[in-house]
């Protein structure tokens, strides 16, 4: 087998349904939003009975992917994190960044459900943070008295970020009511997506920031603001 040759062989085994439309306010790290549902689906031949036959046994899955939107922009040796405000460097595998040599990253998840059909195998999973259409390379099981280390140390990120208040106002509740009926889980996903402050660092370090911003998640669009520290969303459409 030639150099290089085997690369060619690595093919995506199923892809992800998932609410992120877009790559903005996807949730930086898995399990930051557990109201959000996405589904990875495996079609033949992959996606058989067989081939995930005692899955169901386990409560977390391990889930392989590729970060496909940013595949074309390459990358560098060294990136900045947002979780230190985008104004250090550190290097690209001292981090979690999507820009990678190869573009893989890892995402471990809770198992909700495991649907199968003729045609494919959908797994249901919770808290996941990828953009509708991420393709999946492999899956495994979660174990663990191997996968938890409770004595680990996480470098320049050892705590789970600080969450913003989010509020609707009357008129996006209203609106958001007459757009979806389900909407009372709609408003709590949204609340929890919104909670991570996906604006970008030099926004965040700003003493005002009075610009206003669009977030599409599943079928909707959501316009949003920050005042007195705390997010408001004031208008909601259909995408």
């Amino acid at each position: 087998m030639k150099d290089g040759e085997s690369e060619n062989l690595i093919s995506a085994i199923g892809q992800v349904k998932s609410p992120f439309k877009e790559k903005f306010a996807i949730p930086r790290q898995p399990n930051l939003t557990p109201s959000v549902i996405s589904e990875v689906v495996v079609p033949l031949p992959f996606g058989t009975a067989e081939a995930f036959e005692g899955i169901e046994e386990f409560s977390h899955i391990w889930l392989l992917f590729r970060f496909h939107h940013n595949l074309q922009q390459g990358w560098k040796p060294q990136v900045r994190p947002p979780r230190l405000g985008g104004n250090q460097k550190k290097g690209v595998f001292a981090t979690r960044s999507s820009f990678r040599p190869n573009g893989f990253g890892i995402s471990v998840v809770p198992l909700v459900n495991v649907a199968t059909t003729a045609q494919e195998v959908r797994l249901q999973v919770s808290g996941l943070d990828l953009a509708d259409g991420t393709p999946i390379y492999d899956i495994k099981p979660y174990i663990a008295y191997v996968d938890a280390i409770p004595n680990a140390h996480s470098g320049f990120a050892p705590d789970a970020p600080q969450l913003m208040a989010v509020h609707f106002t009357t008129e996006a509740l209203c609106k958001l009511k007459a757009l979806s009926s389900d909407h009372k889980t709609i408003e709590v996903q949204v609340k929890e997506v919104l909670a991570q402050d996906p604006r970008p660092a030099y926004r965040k370090q700003a003493k005002q920031d009075a610009h206003q911003y669009g977030t599409s998640f599943d079928d909707f669009n959501f316009r949003w603001q920050v005042i007195d520290n705390k997010i408001e969303v004031f208008e909601v459409n259909k995408a």
